[in-house]
């Protein structure tokens, strides 16, 4: 197998860049690598000074103004597209629909699946181009049959496949992925891009959701839907509190839940379940979180789809550890069971498989079996 982040032939590679170090470094890579590269910011907001100010996300008029230095410094030509409609009707209004129906959703991962490598791609393939190119921790490894894969990055501590786990077949082989196969640590990637002469190399990374720009979430959903008062109970249906809205809410959440009923126990109680039609969230011990299976739907895969059921690791957060699981893909549902129970699994999430470093697929979460409660 063959790592093909760098590829052997010199191609016309469009680098996504968001303003942020890793892109930038990226991109200053595949030109080094001999690639004929054109750097390109998404302009995501109608409203750019709506969206995050002072480098912290990938949507301001800061970031695109830092993603134009880098080009000028690496010496690629550079374009700002706006995909603003797109990413509003995908990923914004898609992120508060789910809430609303009580489900928990990754917008990262929806950009990657519905922007950077569906509307940016086909974009740019249209206009001949043969690689997208991204600051992304994954590697994409060439098999000696043609097909593709996608792995994990070599540095563990840095992997973002996770959020790519929605790439098929056809995005996997115009996809380039520059990072994923240096274990060096992000102090070291500055360092490059300072040796680079890139003003970036000192810019924050970004951890919160860039559409939201201050980084509340409950405020954002509440402005968006309006506040919904309701109940707050226990397993029993005994009310022991209330709220302003049930999608303020997530499955495993243990602060702010605002509850003036001690637990009999004395122990914290964490939300169980969140249910949009009665406008009610139910909270409970820690144990009765624990999860032993789940169905998931609209599963996507890096290759062909598994074949009968499979034994895998899996990942249920973006930046979560490893499980191990037997999955199957039953009527177009993958049915996984674990090995051995987890906590904080949410419907909406999306759930990873690995077998070894290669990421076989992802699939949305719908429901889940519980240890102690039956099905959520």
């Amino acid at each position: 197998m063959t790592d093909t982040s760098q590829r052997s032939r010199p191609l016309r590679v469009l680098a996504a860049m968001s303003g942020g170090v890793d892109s930038a470094v990226a991109a200053a890579r595949a030109a080094e690598a001999g690639h004929d590269v054109t750097g390109v910011h998404l302009a995501l907001s109608a409203n750019p000074q709506s969206f995050r100010t002072g480098a912290r996300g990938c949507c301001t008029i800061e970031d695109s103004r830092d993603a134009r230095r880098a080009a000028d410094v690496i010496g690629i030509p550079f374009y700002v597209w706006d995909l603003a409609d797109r990413f509003r009707e995908d990923v914004v209004e898609d992120f508060v629909a789910e809430y609303e129906a009580g489900r928990t959703p990754n917008p990262c991962l929806r950009c990657n699946e519905k922007i950077k490598f569906a509307a940016l791609l086909d974009k740019a393939l249209a206009l001949g181009f043969d690689a997208v190119c991204t600051g992304h921790y994954a590697q994409v490894i060439l098999r000696e049959d043609g097909t593709r894969e996608l792995h994990r990055a070599s540095d563990m501590a840095k992997d973002q496949s996770y959020v790519l786990g929605v790439l098929d077949d056809r995005q996997l082989a115009h996809a380039m992925f520059p990072l994923g196969d240096t274990v060096t640590t992000k102090e070291e990637i500055r360092a490059e891009a300072e040796r680079r002469g890139l003003a970036v190399a000192k810019k924050p990374d970004s951890h919160d959701i860039c559409f939201i720009a201050d980084g509340d979430t409950q405020g954002f959903l509440a402005n968006r839907l309006g506040k919904a008062e309701g109940d707050i109970v226990d397993e029993s249906g005994t009310k022991v509190g209330s709220h302003e809205g049930a999608y303020g809410f997530t499955i495993g959440q243990r602060k702010g839940l605002r509850i003036g009923t001690p637990a009999p126990d004395g122990k914290p109680r964490y939300v169980l379940d969140i249910s949009p039609v009665t406008n009610t969230v139910t909270v409970g011990p820690a144990a009765a979180l624990d999860v032993t299976a789940l169905t998931a739907i609209k599963p996507r895969w890096c290759g062909a789809a598994p074949s009968g059921p499979g034994t895998y690791t899996a990942q249920l957060r973006a930046h979560g550890g490893e499980t191990g699981v037997t999955a199957e893909l039953v009527d177009g549902e993958l049915r996984v069971s674990f090995t051995e129970p987890v906590r904080g699994v949410a419907p909406g999430q999306a759930i990873v498989l690995y077998d070894g470093t290669r990421v076989v697929g992802s699939a949305t979460i719908a429901s889940t079996v519980r240890a102690t409660a039956g099905v959520a």
